[in-house]
């Protein structure tokens, strides 16, 4: 079984804001790093246009983030509600059975719906069956803003349990957040720079780091 990290993103971006600093990190240290963004900017709510630039900007970003292969499953965003379950389930197997990670790396299941569709469809995926047995950590990652925008328990909290240390890497993560143009909005945007930098310095000091990036882990085995 060779050393990858799957990383599973609803849309562009969103790998980045989540779990940017992890990809880089991981990479530097010969894990091969598998990409695969199940939503875009399609219509009807968006141009056909507008998904070309986003995915431009996003193959831009994915080579500062050691991204060793890419998959867009090319669903519109906000209309991932509207894939047959069964469907969207098998597509995240296969790309699990093909790549037989060692780590997943999912969205928290937060405001957007898209993120909450695919959270599920990702953990039947990733069951402890099949290619899924060679998993030996799969962890939610948080996505400025969306997951900060629950309501706080009434729906799920996002609480973290792993910090990733990322301080050597945290420029280099910027670096691709500022690839994504027509995304990545000027401060105090909640995406901002300064906002990603202001969690990174949040969650690095709640572990004695810099920077760091939070997940909450949902299984891990040895």
């Amino acid at each position: 079984m060779s050393k990858t990290v799957l990383v599973i993103a609803p849309h562009p971006d969103d790998e980045t804001l989540g779990a940017g600093g992890a990809m880089i990190k991981y990479a530097s240290t010969g894990y091969e790093i598998e990409l695969l963004t199940v939503s875009g900017h399609l219509p009807p709510l968006y141009t056909e246009d507008d998904y070309a630039v986003t995915v431009q900007e996003a193959n831009s970003a994915y080579k500062k983030l050691g991204v060793t292969n890419a998959r867009f499953l090319e669903i519109p965003a906000t209309m991932v509600h509207e894939e047959p379950v069964h469907k969207l389930n098998k597509q995240i197997v296969e790309v699990v059975d093909e790549v037989e990670p060692e780590i997943v790396l999912l969205p928290f299941p937060d405001r957007h719906t898209d993120h909450k569709i695919i959270f599920e469809s990702a953990m039947v995926a990733t069951r402890p069956v099949r290619s899924g047995k060679n998993i030996k950590i799969l962890a939610s990652y948080e996505t400025l803003s969306e997951t900060h925008w629950n309501a706080p328990h009434i729906e799920p909290n996002f609480t973290p349990n792993w910090i990733i240390d990322i301080s050597p890497y945290f420029r280099q993560k910027c670096e691709a957040l500022e690839c994504y143009q027509s995304q990545i909005p000027e401060f105090p945007g909640s995406r901002s720079i300064e906002a990603v930098a202001a969690l990174a310095k949040f969650r690095g000091t709640q572990a004695g780091f810099a920077c760091g990036e939070a997940f909450h882990i949902i299984r891990m085995t040895s």
